[in-house]
């Protein structure tokens, strides 16, 4: 037995109280946005798994509500930021500026950007010039910021939740592998189906969404991400999730087909990270003290599809990534004969 077998599980009365939070939240997600239950649960996985997240999808089908509603329950501080190509570095992460001090001399003082916040909507990231884009690299990756050669660490939690528009190409900057690695997620907001849009306009009278109150306190939300980090992890859902990430390789002797042929570059230990952390949360709000292979598969597509790099094969065959990552899930089996 390792000594990750003998760790104590969470206790039936901790897990029912946290999964009873994070349902409260999931109420207000859902009241704000209809019929994306699954994109709502997702968002709240990151965010208690404390991740930022990518948001892909048409205009108008709310992510940007969505975010707001988020902040405004979790009773979080939120700043929005409209990325635009003249948006520079300094307008994100903040500058000196030099002003007059009660003694009549000079000097300059740092005034904080919108980064300064626990959760930051940088709305169509990807109109921003790279230069401005990897302003966000250090807060996103350590949270904190240096500018001018100083560093100042930003409140926690702090989120970026960014969004992109997939069908607009001019005046748009395609964001590089390391800066998508960056996400913990990254999530497409699909349309709804009729039912729901005749729901929306019935009760969303010129779009207006509701008022939201926080639902659960920072106590509370400091809990949660205490509960995420006790959630068992078993060794055997260690191998499995090592051996879909191994397995994303075109180089590793267990990839299947579809690797082997379209992928260049397979996940990185980030990618390993994302998942283990992320299924840890899945399995917190589904009401379980340990992790299952289910929690896996669950977050896999999200937290691994945007960090597979394809050549241009799978583009002339129409193979995309969520493709490669469906098929490493159907091709790599949950436990082995060499497992105990």
């Amino acid at each position: 037995m390792t000594s990750t077998d003998e760790t104590v599980l969470l206790s039936p009365e901790r897990v029912e109280r946290a999964q009873g939070i994070a349902a409260r939240v999931l109420e207000g997600l859902d009241t704000c946005l209809f019929g994306q239950e699954e994109l709502t649960r997702l968002v709240l996985v990151s965010c208690l798994a404390r991740g930022h997240v990518l948001l892909e999808g048409l205009p108008g089908l709310g992510k940007t509500e969505l975010v707001k509603a988020l902040a405004a329950l979790l009773g979080l501080d939120f700043r929005r930021l409209q990325f635009t190509p003249d948006l520079l570095p300094g307008d994100i992460t903040g500058g000196h500026i030099l002003e007059e001090t009660g003694s009549g001399s000079r000097e300059l003082v740092f005034h904080p950007g919108p980064v300064f916040t626990n959760l930051l909507l940088a709305d169509e990231i990807n109109r921003a010039s790279p230069k401005t884009q990897s302003a966000l690299l250090e807060a996103m990756a350590e949270k904190r910021v240096t500018v001018i050669g100083e560093t100042r660490d930003l409140p926690a939690p702090f989120y970026v939740l960014a969004t992109q528009n997939p069908i607009e190409l001019e005046g748009t900057y395609v964001l590089p592998e390391a800066q998508l690695d960056r996400f913990l997620f990254k999530l497409e907001v699909k349309r709804v189906e009729q039912a729901t849009l005749a729901r929306i306009v019935t009760e969303r009278r010129a779009g207006k969404p509701p008022e939201l109150e926080p639902v659960i306190s920072a106590e509370e939300l400091e809990q949660l991400f205490n509960d995420v980090a006790d959630i068992f992890l078993p060794h055997a859902v260690v191998e499995y999730l090592t051996r879909l990430v191994d397995s994303s390789h075109p180089s590793s002797s267990n990839a299947p087909a579809k690797v082997v042929d379209y992928v260049r570059f397979g996940g990185s230990p980030r990618a390993a990270i994302a998942l283990s952390e992320a299924a840890r949360a899945h399995a917190l709000i589904s009401g379980k003290p340990n992790v299952g292979f289910d929690d896996v598969r669950a977050v896999a597509p999200s937290a691994l599809a945007h960090r597979l790099v394809l050549d241009y094969r799978a583009r002339l065959d129409g193979v995309s990534q969520r493709d490669i990552v469906d098929e490493l899930l159907n091709s790599v089996a949950a436990v082995t004969s060499g497992l105990e």
